[in-house]
Order: structure tokens, then sequence, then C-alpha cells
């Protein structure tokens, strides 16, 4: 990886998961032509930057996740395909699929069930570094890709975002400060999400949403990120801009995850 003068590797968890990424990516190469291939026969993935811009009120990304670094085991029985159909019945709008196999419990057959279950935009959430990784995402029904700005030198984010789109999917640009912002909009990705978690500490940081959601221009689709439990947390983010919310531990911890969702997915958008 290259790395631009002024920006140095992350540290903490965040570095780790994306040191532990480029490890698995490296076993990816033989099967770039393939999946390549598979991803010309394949049809158009429903639009995720679509999804989240209907309606009017705060579309709401479910997130399956199993256990985080932050919060360990939230659901180590969730079962991908049946968990989606709630989510989807729930209301969602476009689902979160964690494949980080060793600290989040997730796989990329995940992704591959669902997509074939249920025709909704699906997010692939884990840490991207690699082109073959952006390959893998489309080759298993993906709609989106997620790129966190803090685990990407400055010279790759622009490289993958565009191999994204031409790869047909959404790009999801992750940041945390003003300058990660700008490195967001030097790109064509549709989509900038604002996460209030470091990922170096885990501390959960509202003020930084409060600070950079506000920022990101209408012609993106504008996403708060983490932290957000309740109708009143979506409301929030709702009065700074938000198009839509990504919501994770919360319900994938949900003993009624239709119920959590119907609170949360009736919020209007500011």
């Amino acid at each position: 990886m290259q790395v631009n003068s002024s920006w140095k590797a992350p540290i903490g968890p965040l570095g780790r998961l994306t040191e532990s990424a480029e490890q698995r990516a490296k076993g990816f190469d033989g099967m770039v032509d393939t999946w390549q291939e598979r991803s010309r026969v394949l049809a158009a993935p429903p639009s995720f930057v679509a999804a989240l811009r209907a309606g009017t009120t705060v579309s709401v990304i479910a997130e399956l996740k199993r256990r985080s670094p932050s919060k360990g085991t939230l659901n180590a029985a969730l079962q991908a395909t049946d968990r989606a159909r709630l989510y989807a019945d729930g209301g969602a709008r476009a689902l979160s699929i964690l494949t980080e196999p060793e600290e989040f419990g997730g796989s990329i057959d995940d992704l591959r069930d669902v997509s074939s279950t249920l025709h909704l935009p699906l997010l692939k959430k884990d840490f991207h570094v690699a082109e073959s990784q952006v390959w893998e995402a489309r080759a298993h029904g993906a709609s989106a890709i997620l790129f966190i700005a803090r685990a990407l030198a400055p010279d790759r984010l622009p490289l993958l975002v565009a191999l994204a789109k031409s790869a047909g999917l959404d790009a999801l640009v992750e940041i945390r400060s003003e300058e990660e912002l700008a490195r967001a909009l030097d790109t064509d990705a549709p989509a900038i999400g604002v996460n209030a978690r470091d990922l170096e500490t885990l501390e959960i940081e509202p003020w930084v949403t409060e600070r950079l959601l506000p920022k990101i221009p209408g012609d993106r689709v504008r996403i708060a990120e983490s932290g957000m439990r309740s109708a009143a947390d979506v409301e929030s983010a709702a009065r700074l801009g938000a198009d839509a919310v990504l919501i994770g531990s919360t319900l994938s911890s949900s003993a009624d995850p239709l119920a959590a969702l119907a609170a949360l997915c009736s919020i209007p958008r500011g």
C-alpha cells in the first residue's frame, strides 16, 4: 500500500482489522477472474442510493451483526436469511451485511444467501482495502460496498471508489474528520457516512456526527452511523440532515426486531 506523507496507517482495532483484511485479500487473487465473469452475467442489483432516497422518512439500513469488538457477542445464533426477512418486513430500506469473519462473526456466505433470498439493496460491510474485494462483493450480490477513509491511504480511496462504480456498485465512504470529508468529496462516491464510533479507540463520540453530517452536500446520500438505539436518536440524525441511519447492535441483539424497526422507520426527514 502506497502511503501519503501526511497519512499514517490506523492503529488500535481498526489497524488490526485492516491488517487482517489485507491478509485475507491476498488469498483472493486467484478468484478475481471467476468473480469478474460471474459479475458480467448477474442482473444489476437493486440501487442502494435510490432506496435510501425513497420516501419521506429517514431510511433505515438494518445491519446483520453477530458480535463486535466493542460489545462482544450480540447474537451468536443469528441466522442471516431469517433475520434479513424480519428486517425487510419491518421496513428497512437496505441491509448491511457484515462479512468480516474474525471479530464480527460474518461471512461472505451471509451476503450470498441473503442476496439470493431478498430483492433488497445490500451493503457489503467489511474492511475493504483491495481491488479483489470489490469483485468479491459484486459477485456475491452486493449493491454497495463500504470504504473507511481512515483505513485507506489517500491515493487508494479514489481508485477503489472508481473500481466499485465500474463494477456496478454504489460506494459508501465512511468519514470522521473534515479532511476525510474532503477526500470523500473528491471521489464519485454517491453516499457518505459519518461514524460516531472511533474505530481506533471504540469510543462513541456523537459530536463528530453533529459537526460533520451537516457539511455533507445534498447531492450525496448522508448517513449517520453508530450509537443510535431509539427513535429519538434517529430524530436527532434527521435534524442534522441525515437521509439514512445505519443501525446494527440494537437490531441484531433485539428479541423483537419488528417492533424495534417500527419505531425507527417512521421518522420524517429534517
